[in-house]
């Protein structure tokens, strides 16, 4: 039943331009010749299976994702209670750390993959969303530090990053799943 209704939800907002790789399947919703066949190149995805980059992405998303639901925890009882504003701020604090970890890893992790740093076709909208997702915890960090705010606004601001993560988050697995669909069918070509 979950599943169903997640398949609906993102069949009506995926735009994804690589056929086949995403719930729904809109064939023709792109013109053919705006169309990418593949998420990897079959060189990019053997350096995507070589490179030691993959496996720090890998512990580090399930990683940054339990930091966000601890902080997340925190963060709902200091609004709901009003006590524990010191341990949400540090909770924050530490959400945005394994962030930039990730963030810096990942480009780090691009680079090896697709020769970029950022932006590199497969994964543009991603790293774009990413940039808004860094600004908001950034910017949580400059108004906690410089108190041009108090403490409901820069939880405010918390938020807000935390929503931006969640939306960043669902891009990613989206992009992981049409990665996973691809590789049978990729397979399969490269072989004949």
């Amino acid at each position: 039943m979950f599943t169903r209704v997640v398949e609906r939800l993102t069949a009506s907002v995926n735009c994804c331009p690589w056929e086949g790789h995403a719930y729904g399947n809109h064939k023709g919703a792109i013109p053919a010749s705006r169309r990418t066949p593949y998420l990897y190149s079959v060189e990019e995805r053997r350096r995507r299976d070589a490179t030691p980059w993959t496996l720090v992405q890998g512990i580090l998303a399930p990683v940054q994702f339990a930091v966000f639901l601890v902080s997340l925890s925190l963060v709902a009882r200091y609004l709901i209670t009003g006590t524990g504003l010191a341990l949400a701020t540090d909770s924050i604090l530490i959400k945005t750390v394994v962030l930039f970890t990730i963030m810096i890893t990942g480009a780090i992790w691009e680079h090896a993959v697709f020769g970029k740093y950022l932006f590199a076709r497969a994964f543009f909208w991603e790293d774009t969303f990413s940039m808004l997702v860094i600004g908001l915890h950034t910017l949580y960090v400059v108004v906690l530090f410089t108190r041009i705010a108090g403490p409901q606004t820069q939880i405010l601001i918390a938020l807000a990053a935390y929503a931006t993560y969640l939306i960043n988050a669902m891009q990613f697995v989206m992009k992981l799943r049409a990665a996973r669909l691809e590789a049978p069918r990729e397979t399969a070509v490269a072989a004949s």
